[in-house]
This record gives structure tokens, sequence and C-alpha cells, in this order.
């Protein structure tokens, strides 16, 4: 395989371009055998806001510590990610993919000064049963250290293989009775909209969701992965340490949901669920490396 074809930056990408672009792009239709570009994208010597970092941590729930929030890198890797998905050779439209995955791999803590460096690039793509998966890697480092590293699965439904092996459905789940509750207000999609600079529709107002086939607006996946984390970052490793997290049922909002958690060994499983305490919309793990 040759090697990968590395574009440097030199500011990083405007969303509100990029997001008409993925509109002009919205036909693109993939062909019987799609393949990856070969491509990635780095930005580098990123300095930090202050003021930004402080709206990220007001609107996910994190507390000031000197130290960025584990998932706060992902915004500056955002711009870069979209940048990947727009790119002329990347065989499937933007709009209509699915974030279903997220591991994140944060190998110290990273202070509120330090410069990063941040490099994405095109994983494996895969054919699965109702259609394409297919990873985005991410890779932040601060004077040539590695410290944080993140894998986004997406999905792109149509063209599958049609196998369903072993898709026996559980039981019914019994609703979680240890558990905190949270109220999510209609607004947060657009006030994480506002900090991370992703404004899809479907994430804004009852309207603009509704001509994509919603109910009603639907909160980010990475908010609700960061508002996990911030409820349980007192109890996160001093030390390396990684979060998986999987995507479950969308979360309309305004929402009542419920959080649960629970210690495995060293690590920590966590769930955020419905406000039946069953219907999951997100299940996660925190393992010490």
């Amino acid at each position: 395989m040759s090697a990968t074809e590395i574009r440097e930056l030199r500011n990083a990408p405007a969303m509100l371009p990029l997001f008409a672009k993925a509109v002009v792009r919205a036909g693109v239709k993939p062909g019987k055998n799609p393949e990856l570009p070969n491509k990635g994208v780095r930005l580098s010597d990123i300095m930090l806001d202050a003021k930004h970092l402080a709206t990220y941590r007001k609107v996910c729930g994190f507390k000031a510590d000197g130290y960025l929030p584990v998932t706060y890198p992902h915004l500056h890797a955002h711009p870069l990610f979209m940048s990947l998905l727009l790119d002329k050779d990347f065989p499937f439209a933007a709009m209509g993919l699915v974030h279903v995955r997220n591991r994140i791999t944060q190998y110290r803590r990273i202070q509120e000064r330090e410069q990063l460096d941040v490099e994405c690039r095109f994983g494996e793509l895969k054919r699965v049963a109702k259609g394409y998966e297919f990873s985005i890697l991410t890779h932040i480092s601060t004077g040539g250290e590695l410290v944080w590293e993140s894998e986004s699965t997406m999905f792109r439904r149509g063209g599958g293989t049609g196998e369903d092996k072993g898709s026996k459905k559980p039981g019914a789940a019994e609703p979680v009775t240890n558990a905190t509750e949270w109220k999510v207000p209609g607004s947060m999609g657009r006030q994480y909209g506002a900090v991370s600079g992703d404004r899809n529709p479907i994430h804004l107002y009852p309207l603009t969701a509704k001509l994509f086939g919603f109910k009603r607006q639907i909160v980010h996946g990475m908010w609700s992965k960061a508002r996990c984390l911030a409820e349980v970052n007192d109890q996160l490793p001093e030390n390396g340490f990684s979060v998986d997290v999987q995507f479950k049922l969308p979360m309309f909002i305004p929402a009542t949901v419920k959080f649960a958690q629970e210690k495995q060994g060293s690590g920590l499983d966590f769930r955020l669920l419905a406000a039946d305490g069953v219907k999951p919309h997100l299940s996660g793990e925190i393992r010490a490396l």
C-alpha cells in the first residue's frame, strides 16, 4: 500500500463553506466497489482559545482544572474530519452519514496552554449488513509527543451484504434503578453547534430536523459522550486510558435522560438511557492503558 498523502493546512477550514459543499455533494453515489482515498490532512501549532474552552466546559458540564477535557481535542479535529469527507475522491455523500462509534485514547493529560498538532486520515472501509462502515483516524501531538488519538466510525446506509449474523433480539431489559437524571433542553443542539462548529440542521430546530426525516432536533452524539465524561471526570485514570462509546438511539430534545455507571475493576462502564431507564442512547467503557 502506498504512503498516505498528507496535505498540510495553514488554517482550520471554515465550517459554513464546508456545509455548503456538503449540500452540493449530496447526490454523490458510491458505485459498486467504493474505495477510500489514501489521503489525510494536518494542521500544526494550534493555539487554544481560553474563552472557547470555557464555553465548551459550560456546555458539556466540565469543571476547570488546568487540563483539556478528554473530548475537547475532537473539536479541533472536526474541521479536518469534514474536509476529508468532502474530498473529491471520497465515494459517499457526507450528508446522511451516521456516527456510530467513537474511541478516544489519551496517553496523558493535556495542559491548557500546550500547542497541538492535529492529523486526520482515512482508516478502514468495510461492507456490513445494511451498508458500509468506515473510520477516520485522528492523531494529536505536542512537541513531537503523541498525546491523544481517536477512531471515529461512520455508517452509510445502502449497498450492504444483506447478511445479519446472529441478530437475536435480547430479552426485555429491566429499567435502571441507580441512575442520575438530567434534563436536556431543546437548545442544546444549537449551544453545542455554536461551540463545535457542527451546525448540521438535524441538531438545530424542529423544522430543520424535519427536512431530514426527524420528528424534531436531536442532540450531537459527541455532546452526549462529553456530558457523560464530565459526570465521571473525577474518576478518570490519572495516566493513559481509553474511552470507547457506541451511539445507539438518537436523543430527541428536549429530553429527560438517565445516566448509569458501574465499576469494572480499574475501569468503568456507563450508559445514557431514555427517561424510561431502558432505551439506550449511548453505552461506553473507560479502561486504563
